[in-house]
């Protein structure tokens, strides 16, 4: 995580919504009958040149809600075992008031209206989330209810590749198989994946705008016409 940058507010780079960066793991692929068991979201920053980094990651373990189904596949792939005395996991409105309360200043931070779930396979965690928000019976959450960004089609897009590791992989990220699957690590790396392929978009565009110009077609010219201030 990156904290000392530059930093500026990203209010105006998606239209008003602040993304943050989501991964759940759970009890099964049903968001209405099961549990909740991890809870990750990796707040980002901007800096001066438009640059998108991770900034932190806040998380949970979470406690299934009375009556949740846990599925054995699931809980195989994930190794969680939900009733291990030293997960100090807490209930889901706990779960969801810790995390939302960074989200929330985050949102302020940035002048941004609302936040905005990036996912991998977003659908899935967003689903989940709403489901556990209806369950608590919580009011106001900071995230848009159906709006969501999805680096699947970004890794696609980018890199040809739509599973989270193979995407890491040919984008040249380090990826650990073993710590995989835990909400931390999977959602601190489909974070990294976002921050790079926005950025590369961001490199791409800024190139164009510096060839308009009159810049060379360089990098350090790129880099100094990210560099150069300008309105918005």
């Amino acid at each position: 995580m990156i904290q000392d940058i530059e930093c500026v507010p990203l209010g105006k780079r998606f239209r008003g919504f602040m993304p943050v960066v989501i991964d759940l793991e759970t009890g099964g692929f049903n968001a209405r009958t099961d549990a909740l068991l991890e809870f990750a979201a990796v707040l980002l920053r901007c800096d001066h040149k438009g640059m998108l980094h991770c900034n932190r990651t806040v998380s949970a373990h979470v406690q299934p809600f009375e009556g949740a189904n846990l599925e054995a596949a699931s809980l195989e792939v994930n190794g969680i075992d939900p009733w291990h005395p030293l997960r100090i996991a807490v209930p889901e409105e706990i779960a969801l008031r810790q995390v939302f309360k960074e989200v929330r200043q985050s949102v302020r931070d940035n002048n941004c209206q609302r936040a905005i779930l990036v996912g991998h396979n977003a659908h899935f965690d967003l689903g989940f989330l709403n489901a556990a928000i209806a369950r608590t019976g919580l009011k106001n959450s900071p995230f848009h209810p159906f709006s969501s960004l999805d680096t699947v089609t970004l890794g696609a897009v980018a890199y040809g590749q739509t599973v989270l590791a193979r995407i890491a992989q040919a984008a040249g990220m380090p990826w650990n198989k073993s710590e995989a699957h835990s909400a931390i690590y999977d959602a601190e790396k489909t974070a990294e994946l976002f921050c790079k392929i926005v950025n590369r978009w961001r490199q791409m565009e800024a190139l164009a705008e510096a060839k308009a110009a009159g810049y060379a077609n360089t990098t350090a010219s790129c880099d100094d016409w990210l560099a150069a201030p300008r309105d918005g």
